[in-house]
């Protein structure tokens, strides 16, 4: 007879933000496994279905850590820098692994282009590739997927919404505060 796994329990956390209510779910280690806006849950959830671990989850009510509403809170009222210490845990393939992990690197207040994001991958024609895993993001401005651009300057594509994300990059360029 075979054994049937358990559902992995996270947990859903609504968090009221300037520009809406982003939603935070969270695993029981307190690490972020998805987060994006209320009215872009169902791609969240798919984007979750697709790179679960334990394909089989339920999702509970339940409150992220405070290190992590802290963080949040810091980078809204213009301290970007907790975000990068919020752990997160997330499965895509090596290649989406290498795109997210250089998208950390982009410091805030500044902005790269699809181009230049392969480039710096050392892959300089996979563009579009590039622009697939920037889009199958589960884990936005943690994950800064905003700050990447088109060649030209112009705003392209982002999960939460072109307005959302010219909110937080001019966010990002007035808050950014000197050390």
């Amino acid at each position: 007879m075979p054994q049937h796994s358990l559902p992995e329990i996270l947990f859903r956390d609504p968090l009221e933000t300037p520009i809406g209510t982003m939603l935070i779910i969270t695993d029981r280690q307190q690490r972020i496994r998805a987060l994006d806006w209320l009215e872009y849950e169902e791609r969240m959830l798919r984007l979750l279905r697709r790179y679960a671990q334990k394909k089989v989850f339920e999702l509970q009510e339940g409150f992220s850590s405070t290190a992590i509403h802290e963080a949040l809170d810091a980078y809204f009222a213009g301290n970007f820098t907790p975000v990068n210490n919020i752990p997160i845990h997330i499965a895509g393939t090596a290649f989406q692994q290498a795109v997210w992990q250089t998208l950390r690197s982009i410091p805030a207040g500044t902005t790269l282009s699809y181009g230049a994001l392969a480039k710096k991958l050392g892959r300089p024609k996979a563009v579009r590739a590039v622009g697939a895993a920037n889009g199958a993001n589960p884990v936005g401005i943690i994950i800064p997927c905003h700050r990447v651009i088109g060649m030209d300057g112009s705003m392209t594509g982002y999960g939460g919404g072109l307005e959302r994300k010219r909110w937080l990059l001019a966010h990002e360029n007035t808050g950014i505060k000197p050390d």
